[in-house]
């Protein structure tokens, strides 16, 4: 099937034709991202590849359907960018990548809290400029220290599997508690109360009307002075303004961002000639005690990988069936 692909990156042209050896499908890859401007681009195409930062609004899915577009394969998990409703009125499928590499996520989301932990982002500087004073680079052990996981799904499951050894006390709320994590000791408590107790907050839940700024201002005002906040699933689950209101009050003792609510905009582009043109995301450049990066969670060749493969998978089963494998619609939602 001749596949357009939306907001194609260097690795989606090497990955998805490696998913793909038979040469089964015809990829036309566009870097543009897809919206109701550029959806006319599809035209020729009965099926379109979206990431999670192009907008699958009722306009844009109007002007695929309009094209002859029949699926959408998502290459990502979340799928808050859909919707769903008006797809099903136009009859495209949405096809999603349900699970990649939990552990790319889980990992990098450990890995943000190390570096702002024992400030390796400023030692690194420093060193490079040939300081090698300690000072103001205290750190703590993450053993004994209260951390906070935010949905227990697949990468939060890993996530409090890897805090459990370091030795940390590990908290959890979600709306299904995982059996097999409380019976290795993890407590389930209501949000207000876990956001209460942890020294580290870490986010691993989807974006959903219940989730959106669940980090807010009062949020953030129950938790301890000095609480590190860790984020690695969706920009709007946390008030970017109300983190920035935490940061110069003190509240906020570090904090660390794979994600921002207006990334579609800034991440998966090289910015760096022209500046970045958002205010409140340059504010939060500003602090030191903050580490930013582009959505890289997943950015492990396993995951890579993977993401192709189910994409294909979708696809083929598409075109076989008519509808996706790991197929995300307003009735499976309902069921």
């Amino acid at each position: 099937m001749d596949v357009a692909v939306f907001s194609a990156r260097s690795w989606d042209r090497t990955y998805l034709p490696a998913a793909d050896p038979a040469g089964r499908h015809a990829w036309r890859f566009l870097d543009v991202r897809l919206e109701a401007a550029t959806a006319p681009l599809a035209a020729g195409s009965p099926v379109v590849s979206a990431f999670v930062n192009d907008r699958l609004d009722a306009r844009t899915l109007a002007e695929l359907a309009r094209h002859g577009v029949g699926l959408v394969a998502l290459r990502c998990t979340g799928f808050n960018q859909v919707d769903l409703e008006a797809a099903r009125q136009l009859g495209i499928r949405i096809g999603r990548v349900p699970a990649y590499s939990p552990h790319a996520v889980a990992e990098h989301a450990l890995a943000l809290m190390l570096a702002l932990n024992r400030k390796i982002h400023r030692a690194w500087t420093r060193v490079r400029e040939g300081n090698f004073a300690l000072d103001g680079l205290v750190g703590f052990d993450m053993k004994g220290k209260t951390v906070g996981v935010v949905g227990t799904g697949a990468i939060g499951r890993v996530m409090a599997r890897i805090l459990l050894g370091l030795e940390c006390r590990v908290i959890a709320t979600d709306p299904v508690p995982d059996p097999e994590l409380a019976a290795v000791g993890v407590a389930y408590l209501p949000f207000p109360d876990l956001a209460a107790e942890s020294d580290i907050l870490t986010l691993h839940c989807p974006l959903t009307p219940e989730t959106h700024h669940l980090v807010d201002a009062a949020a953030i005002a129950r938790m301890k002075p000095g609480v590190m906040i860790i984020n690695t699933s969706r920009g709007a689950v946390v008030d970017t303004r109300a983190l920035i209101a935490g940061l110069k009050s003190g509240r906020i003792g570090s904090l660390g961002l794979d994600v921002y609510e207006e990334e579609s905009h800034l991440f998966f582009r090289d910015l760096s000639d022209r500046g970045v043109p958002d205010d409140v995301f340059a504010r939060l450049l500003t602090f030191p005690n903050v580490i930013v990066t582009g959505h890289q969670g997943f950015f492990t060749h396993e995951a890579l990988s993977r993401i192709a493969q189910v994409t294909v998978a979708n696809i083929e089963a598409f075109a076989a069936t008519g509808v996706p494998v790991h197929e995300v619609s307003v009735e499976r939602l309902a069921a």
